[in-house]
């Protein structure tokens, strides 16, 4: 049973525990844009995450670490502008949350400016701090542990987090140090199935898993992943369709028409009033008879200028 509410309005983060509560799985999907956000929220998920992941998927960086606060506001602007009932998690991009003054003023920026509900800091024990300031100023906030995109400089490259006796008990200090800490939600990125729902089952608050099996709370993927648009596809992700393809092949045919000469046709034209052209172009009589009240009066002709 959907815990959606009847009325108008966005869910908030007392809904997202309401479905962890009552054992329903919460979905999630990032969004960068104005209409996959209008689609996103009319497919009825309950919340979207603006992820710094648009600095590779949508800005072409190598890294997030590259994303900036403007960048992730300007992005989550649209997304609010797109969406009526889903709540917006902002990303917090990476040195925006270094010390509690500049976490309380790049939180708060996401929640005034942006018009966001919340916002997601990566990091576990470390980032407790961060997140118990900004939850006691009233900004809900969602946790990140495992692998943290933002961190890749150090970690040296993607890989699966918590398959060591010493990773693992490392994992569960940091989601019981985020939900201590006051987070509402804990997103759980690339850790085995088994460690994840053992975290799943030992927290109050949901765990959104991605490439954490299927035991957490909830999911979350990248938008791009979902709808098939990029050329690699992560083993976590499953591809609902193929726009690459689809976009690939429509800009390959519109090309061929316009080279064929077929577009645009009759159907994409309007056409004026032959009359009214004859006149503009000076194939009017009055044109014809070459009378200085002819140029004077209309549009000069090219050899008039």
């Amino acid at each position: 049973m959907s815990t959606t509410p009847a009325g108008p309005g966005r869910l908030t983060i007392l809904d997202i525990a309401r479905m962890r509560a009552d054992g329903e799985r919460i979905a999630m999907l990032t969004a960068y844009d104005f209409p996959t956000a209008q689609l996103v929220d009319e497919a009825g998920l309950p919340a979207i995450l603006v992820g710094d992941s648009l600095g590779q998927v949508l800005l072409g960086y190598d890294t997030t670490v590259r994303v900036t606060m403007e960048e992730m506001l300007h992005h989550t602007k649209a997304v609010v502008r797109g969406t009526r009932r889903a709540m917006i998690v902002g990303d917090m991009p990476f040195l925006s949350y270094t010390t509690p003054e500049d976490a309380l003023a790049n939180a708060g920026r996401f929640l005034r400016e942006a018009g966001a509900q919340a916002v997601k800091v990566e990091g576990g024990v470390p980032a407790a701090r961060i997140i118990d300031t900004l939850v006691k100023a009233g900004i809900p906030v969602m946790g990140h542990i495992g692998l943290t995109p933002q961190a890749i400089n150090t970690l040296g490259k993607v890989r699966v987090q918590g398959r060591s006796r010493e990773q693992a008990r490392a994992l569960l200090h940091d989601a019981l140090a985020v939900q201590e800490a006051g987070a509402f939600a804990v997103v759980v990125e690339l850790v085995p199935e088994q460690l994840a729902a053992a975290i799943t089952a030992r927290l109050r608050i949901p765990t959104i898993g991605i490439g954490a099996g299927a035991g957490c709370a909830g999911q979350i993927q990248v938008i791009t992943d979902v709808l098939g648009l990029g050329s690699f596809v992560p083993r976590h992700a499953r591809p609902y369709a193929d726009l690459r393809g689809t976009i690939l092949a429509a800009a390959i045919a519109y090309r061929a028409d316009v080279e064929a000469g077929v577009f645009p046709g009759d159907a994409q034209s309007t056409r004026m009033d032959e009359a009214v052209l004859d006149e503009v172009l000076g194939r009017a009589t009055v044109d014809r008879t070459g009378t200085a009240d002819a140029v004077a009066g209309g549009i000069p002709l090219d050899g008039d200028l």
